[in-house]
């Protein structure tokens, strides 16, 4: 029986390497990706503009007062998909089995390969052709896990690699801030602080009693984290061209307003899995059938997003477009299509702070209590008037 080896892969400062890769320019200096307006926020940012406190979500305007010379471009999710491709390809071409986790991260399972090759010889082989044939900085981190992969993945940055050979995961671990295990954001972060646990060692010696009484089923999890436990396995890549929604209604109708209400809760739906998967969408699809079961569809192509206001525009439109007819209803349908890995907080580049902090808000309701917890007001109006 073999120890499990999984191989972590992630792309450094991605957007701007290929930005620095299309305009050598740009390399070495302080280089912002986001929203070029004063209230966008920043997408990426390269190490240099790091160094000043510069940081992914931050308002464009903090970026500016910390950084002033800072270079900002709004960025160019085709040509991040494209060197995404790339990179895939590279790797399909000789892992074992791979999984793609977003536009730029990888796990790669390479449990069995230290009969014959020796993993870690294998990956730095692996990271050199990826650096040679894209010509983008990539580092990897090695261990039993994804999670401790993962997180040695970030220890190596930039453009390094690491080993966590097993039985050192704890040992590994223990010095790191708890903020460095994935899945701790903003809240659970504030509240370990608040109970004295900053470090990771100290997360692992709580009682795993303790830990579940002040964060319910999460707190095993939490525990589990902090101990190097990890049993997720690594799932074959597979690319999901779309996703789509339908509603036949109880009586053919002609109200418009419910007819989009009922629409604009389905993209809301739509975008809101859209981001959990991490992807992106650049194709919308309409679809109208009318009371005697003729059915019309049209699409649009669109710039990448995930953003369920940009979304419920074009699909407002397109249904314009398509109901010219004034005759009944019987069925609505949208589709998304287009899609590629990305995660929509860092690719949706001319978004507000404000904008991107209320749809985090819904997306955690939408999370915990789950997806219909939340919705327009305008559709829960028509839903009491039909009641």
């Amino acid at each position: 029986m073999f120890d499990r080896a999984v191989l972590h892969m992630d792309l450094d400062s991605f957007f701007v390497s290929v930005e620095c890769l299309k305009n050598s320019q740009f390399l070495g200096k302080p280089l912002i990706i986001g929203g070029t307006s004063r209230r966008g926020v920043v997408a990426s940012c390269s190490y240099e503009a790091r160094r000043y406190g510069v940081h992914s979500a931050m308002p464009i305007k903090m970026a500016l007062n910390l950084c002033p010379d800072a270079i900002i471009l709004r960025g160019d999710m085709d040509s991040y998909s494209r060197y995404s491709k790339l990179v895939t390809e590279v790797i399909s071409d000789d892992a074992p089995a791979y999984e793609k986790a977003s536009i730029d991260e990888f796990y790669l399972d390479l449990t069995g390969m230290d009969k014959h090759f020796g993993c870690y010889s294998w990956s730095k082989e692996l990271r050199q052709r990826i650096i040679k044939e894209t010509g983008l900085p990539i580092s990897f981190g090695l261990s039993l896990n994804k999670l401790v992969a993962k997180v040695g993945t970030g220890e190596a940055k930039p453009n390094g690699e690491i080993e966590i050979p097993k039985g050192t995961e704890k040992a590994f671990l223990s010095p790191l801030s708890v903020k460095k295990i994935p899945g701790i954001g903003k809240q659970t972060y504030k509240k370990l602080s608040f109970m004295g646990v900053r470090k990771i060692k100290v997360l692992s010696e709580l009682p795993m009693r303790l830990l579940e009484r002040e964060f319910g089923e999460h707190g095993r999890k939490l525990w589990e984290k902090a101990n190097g436990v990890d049993r997720t396995p690594v799932v074959p890549y597979s690319e999901q061209k779309s996703m789509s929604k339908e509603r036949t209604f109880m009586e053919d109708t002609l109200d418009l307003r419910f007819i989009k209400n009922m629409m604009l809760k389905m993209v809301d739906q739509l975008a809101f899995e859209l981001r959990s998967k991490d992807r992106l969408t650049s194709c919308v699809t309409v679809k109208l059938r009318h009371a005697d079961f003729n059915t019309y569809t049209k699409q649009r192509r669109i710039p990448y997003t995930a953003n369920e206001a940009v979304l419920s525009r074009h699909i407002c439109e397109l249904f314009d477009s398509l109901n010219e007819r004034r005759q009944l209803i019987r069925l609505v349908g949208i589709k998304f299509s287009g899609l590629v890995n990305g995660n929509y907080q860092i690719s949706i580049f001319d978004d507000t702070a404000k904008a991107i902090s209320l749809m985090e808000r819904k997306d955690h309701i939408r999370k915990r209590f789950g997806s219909d917890k939340i919705m327009r007001a305008s559709y829960m109006d028509q839903v009491k008037k039909r009641k």
